[in-house]
């Protein structure tokens, strides 16, 4: 079912993307390149079947390699080390980052050919693009 998911992915738009990131901490400095950023997401699986997601942009690159529903350390874009786990729900993509006692939920789903939709949830503050 990853498969769908293999391939380029350009962001397009991205909303509340500021509110999200002063929720979970990120500086002024930071918030203000990401606001900016436009990154690609490229999505590939391995003869293994481990996925790839790298997030490529001029300002960052950054990649993650885990199998579905298994738990793994990341440090994400902004330096936060997460214990994360990525798994397929409903047709979805969705990767739960954990640290210091908090949570966030990143949803990717595939809608006519595009992915469209990644709906980002930390507590109260969503961030869609």
């Amino acid at each position: 079912m990853v498969d769908k998911f293999v391939g380029t992915w350009k962001m397009v738009s991205s909303d509340n993307f500021d509110d999200y990131m002063k929720a979970i901490g990120v500086g002024f400095a930071t918030r203000q390149v990401g606001n900016r950023t436009k990154p690609n997401l490229i999505v590939s699986v391995d003869d293994q079947g481990a996925v790839c997601l790298k997030s490529q942009s001029t300002f960052k690159t950054t990649e993650i390699k885990f199998k579905l529903n298994e738990p793994f350390d990341e440090t994400t874009a902004d330096d936060r080390k997460t214990r994360t786990v990525v798994t397929m729900e409903n047709g979805k993509l969705v990767q739960k980052q954990s640290w210091d006692g908090k949570e966030t939920n990143i949803e990717r789903e595939i809608e006519d050919g595009k992915l469209i939709a990644v709906r980002v949830c930390f507590g109260d503050i969503f961030w869609k693009m």
